[in-house]
């Protein structure tokens, strides 16, 4: 049997300002920017949470909640590497560490426990030194699988602590929401809602043959999952073979104008990743799901690779053009570039380097400024939100 934990860390942002600043200290603090600009909250501090902010929502609406919030702009280097101290002494206790984001990662510890004593002891001492040496809460959970180790570091935030035994993963599961399952988004939710499954427990009460016979192979995925069942190993950081972004839209549309917007920004996010990694990209590929859950994946070679939006943007829009978008409402649109290669090490043609060097300069420049001031600190004038408009805040 696995011994698995997951580290997650407690508002990982909002804490990293308030250590750095101790007078932010049990105060509501907002990361983000300004109230006054057009970006979104990356993270908030728990006494943030108590007036309604939350991660992505748009920063005029936080200071229309919390107007005596403390609005600071994100400080991604700082954060990154803060990330990569916590990394480090996660390493100590096993090699098989898997980060799943900047602020969490998973860990197993199936073969530690000769050296450090069980599960449970390594995950506290590893909360006890993050506490101690970098003054930073953390949450954990430790369980015989990922699935269920996530779960139990999400259920007693802030600070939590949560060993799930197999004995008693079944009781534990059955009230929560079907939301907490991998896979259950807002849509899958009320498609579950719709043949009355709302908890957990509705779903270890069918038969898998309902299950499989309604929703395919994802309901069997369900039925697995629901019981705590989950045999993916953990991964330490692999070679990256791609690099993608998709967004599900709350409300299905055909709108060509904000779909167009949508994937100029989701080229803008995958580039950004490109540039920070010194990679560049020379297979391009979209991905489309109409309102009938009905999913087209089409792709493109470059004749020379990319790190660049304006290049990614182009063919991902020209591909979605041969597949008619828009005339069936879209609920998810996705791009991804493959085929990666280090920068350094691609010569670019004579006669595309002026315009290559124009490009290359002026991303230098960008990147420079959001990496100093935050993602949201530039962005071109097509991406800027319009909830705030909207809204009149």
């Amino acid at each position: 049997m696995r011994k698995i934990i997951h580290l997650d860390m407690d508002a990982f942002f909002a804490s990293v300002e308030q250590r750095d600043h101790p007078d932010y200290r049990g105060k509501p603090v907002i990361v983000g920017g300004s109230p006054s600009s057009r970006g979104v909250v990356s993270t908030c501090s728990y006494e943030a949470r108590k007036f309604g902010v939350h991660s992505a929502m748009p920063l005029c609406e936080a200071g229309w909640r919390c107007p005596q919030g403390i609005f600071l702009p994100v400080r991604l280097k700082r954060y990154q590497e803060i990330s990569g101290e916590i990394m480090a002494i996660l390493r100590e206790y096993t090699p098989l560490v898997e980060p799943f984001s900047i602020d969490e990662a998973f860990l197993d510890v199936t073969g530690s426990e000769l050296l450090f004593g069980s599960a449970e002891m390594i995950a506290r001492k590893v909360v006890e030194r993050i506490d101690e040496e970098l003054n930073l809460p953390a949450s954990v959970g430790v369980a015989p699988n990922k699935f269920l180790a996530k779960i139990g570091s999400d259920l007693k935030k802030p600070r939590g602590f949560v060993v799930i035994k197999t004995e008693d993963v079944i009781p534990l599961l059955a009230p929560l929401s079907v939301s907490k399952l991998w896979g259950v988004g807002p849509k899958n939710q009320e498609q579950l809602r719709k043949l009355g499954i709302k908890r957990i427990k509705d779903i270890q009460d069918l038969p898998v043959k309902i299950l499989r016979d309604q929703l395919g192979e994802f309901g069997e995925h369900l039925h697995r999952l629901a019981f705590g069942l989950d045999d993916r190993p953990v991964l330490p950081r692999q070679e990256i073979k791609s690099i993608g972004h998709e967004t599900t839209f709350q409300k299905d549309t055909d709108d060509r104008e904000f779909l167009e917007e949508v994937l100029l920004g989701l080229c803008t996010r995958v580039a950004r990743r490109l540039r920070k990694s010194d990679l560049v990209g020379q297979v391009i590929m979209i991905k489309l799901r109409d309102t009938d859950f009905k999913t087209i994946t089409r792709q493109t070679t470059l004749y020379y690779p990319t790190a660049f939006e304006e290049v990614i943007f182009k063919y991902a829009r020209r591909l979605a053009e041969e597949n008619e978008w828009g005339l069936k409402p879209l609920r998810l649109i996705g791009v991804s570039i493959s085929g990666l290669q280090k920068n350094s090490a691609v010569q670019l043609p004579l006669f595309s380097e002026v315009r290559q060097e124009d490009l290359h300069r002026l991303h230098q420049t960008v990147d420079r400024i959001k990496d100093r001031f935050g993602e949201d600190a530039i962005t071109r004038g097509s991406l800027l939100p319009k909830e705030c408009e909207k809204k009149k805040i």
